[in-house]
């Protein structure tokens, strides 16, 4: 895990973030405990109450969630949850803002996806 401390973006943010990240490429299966707070913190030399928020964000999500005395561990379907948070955001980001500037130009469909396929070519 690789963290921006000059970033505007705060570090639990990051933290989230990258455990996500994590979670979602396979580096932590389904029902698999992730690192402990305090691992995370002395690892990252990273403040614990930050760690932990960036967790807690993250239990709020039903990505993974604690088992008393024995840590957290990532939630079944916790990967389907992320792919439907990021395509929503995907789509927010940038089909949306694509789609307002295809029609102030007055592009159809068929452009948009000669546009698209054009790209993948280069």
């Amino acid at each position: 895990m690789a963290f921006d401390f000059n970033s505007e973006r705060p570090i639990y943010l990051q933290i989230a973030s990258e455990l996500e990240d994590s979670i979602f490429t396979g580096v932590y299966p389904e029902e698999t405990q992730i690192p402990s707070t305090t691992e995370l913190s002395v690892t990252l030399k990273i403040n614990p109450a930050t760690v932990l928020k960036g967790m807690n964000l993250l239990v709020d999500e039903n990505i993974i969630y604690k088992k008393r005395g024995l840590g957290m561990f990532v939630t079944t379907g916790a990967v389907e949850r992320i792919r439907a948070k990021r395509q929503k955001n995907f789509y927010d980001s940038f089909i949306l803002p694509l789609l307002s500037e295809a029609e102030k130009l007055g592009l159809e469909e068929k452009d948009i996806i000669n546009l698209i396929e054009g790209g993948k070519e280069k």
